[in-house]
């Protein structure tokens, strides 16, 4: 008889089944850790907040940076070089409802730098195409899928932009339709134009605001100081609140992701915009959600054309962020920016959806183009993310100092 040599299988007592037993974290520690960090980065933005009160109290540095900021095409571009910067349109549309719920930056500044905001996370698809450069037909499709992120908010953008622009012109308050229609639904919420100090979320991060200013105070001689250093703290307390509810949402949510965006997600252009919306919400970060696309799409398990229903969902799903913004600082304004960033992304869907042959058609050709010159697409990517908006901003400057 001959002697089985083959190893035995792996028992509850084995050392590799003990470690990915001890790997597996239950459900509830898993909200329970996720309620941490939505804590932290609620009082990360009251946090911030605070500290640029305290800095625009005493200097008027902010007042003049957003005076010369209330110009859309410099709102618009700034919003794009941050977002490109951070990696993380969750990021800068907190950034802008936070900085608009303390007055530091206009309602009208900050709808235009929202719409940059939404061009700037797509830089993140585009840098994750690149890895597959050196296979010409994962890369072209790949490509091709960022792009379709790329060109609908593009597409987007230049649609809503001169009808926000030309309509606010005529408005008492310069307040375009779109933003008009947010303001409007805000109303209907019955925020109030100033925040109220007894405000619930305000109460409960109270202890975490405190601190940081307690902190800033102790290190710093000056006001002005104080102000930065809190508002540095909030920065980095919202960016680590950020990182650590992603991380453990992605370890949860997308485990299991692959094999169902292989056999299920797919199948109809609506359910594929049903999962962008809900993973997105989900984890919290259409950065994750669209770099997740573009791999699988270079691989062939995602056909392009569901693709941009799905980039179209995870727009819509990154806006729980500004909104959850807001609501650390419930007043009109905040609101009515992040209802103007849902705003954008269903509208955007409602034309382009219809149209979706122009965004198809645009990124099959350019992605053609980059997957036989693949100099073409590192110039999209610096062109468009960099370039575009420094020379942007450097010919409005130019302009407005020739006035």
């Amino acid at each position: 008889m001959l002697k089985n040599d083959s190893p035995p299988p792996p028992t509850a007592a084995s050392p590799a089944l003990a470690r990915e037993q001890r790997r597996e974290v239950p459900a509830w520690m898993r909200g329970l850790y996720a309620g941490l960090c939505l804590y932290l980065f609620l009082a990360a933005l009251n946090v911030l907040g605070s500290g640029l009160g305290t800095f625009g109290g005493d200097s008027d540095f902010l007042v003049r940076a957003f005076a010369y900021g209330e110009n859309p095409f410099i709102a618009l571009l700034a919003g794009v070089l941050v977002t490109m910067v951070v990696q993380s349109s969750s990021f800068t549309s907190a950034l802008i409802v936070t900085l608009v719920a303390s007055g530091e930056m206009t309602l009208g500044t900050g709808v235009f730098a929202i719409m940059g905001a939404n061009i700037g996370t797509a830089v993140t698809g585009v840098m994750v195409a690149l890895a597959n450069i050196r296979i010409r037909r994962n890369f072209r499709r790949s490509f091709t899928a960022a792009l379709l992120h790329d060109f609908f908010n593009i597409l987007t953008v230049m649609l809503i932009f001169p009808i926000e622009w030309l309509t606010g012109l005529g408005h008492e308050t310069g307040r375009g339709v779109f933003t008009q229609f947010a303001g409007w639904v805000s109303g209907l919420i019955g925020l109030e134009e100033v925040l109220r100090p007894d405000s619930p979320v305000k109460v409960v991060t109270r202890p975490v605001v405190e601190a940081a200013d307690a902190a800033g105070a102790w290190v710093m001689p000056t006001t002005a100081g104080e102000g930065l250093l809190v508002a540095a703290i909030g920065l980095a307390l919202m960016f680590i609140a950020l990182i650590f509810m992603v991380h453990n949402l992605r370890g949860a949510l997308l485990r299991h992701m692959d094999g169902l965006f292989r056999t299920y997600f797919f199948r109809t252009d609506l359910r594929a915009y049903g999962i962008g919306v809900v993973s997105t919400v989900l984890v919290q970060s259409s950065t994750i959600t669209s770099s997740l696309m573009v791999p699988l799409a270079g691989a062939g398990v995602v056909r392009i054309r569901r693709v941009l229903p799905f980039m179209m969902g995870a727009n819509l799903g990154t806006t729980v962020t500004s909104v959850l913004a807001a609501t650390a600082n419930p007043i009109a304004a905040a609101m009515t920016v992040a209802l103007f960033h849902v705003t954008f992304n269903v509208t955007g869907t409602m034309i382009w959806y219809p149209l979706r042959r122009i965004p198809l058609k645009l990124a099959l050709w350019y992605g053609d183009l980059a997957g036989r010159k693949p100099r073409y697409a590192f110039l999209f990517l610096f062109g468009v993310f960099l370039v575009v908006p420094l020379l942007g901003i450097g010919a409005i400057e130019l302009f407005m100092g020739l006035r």
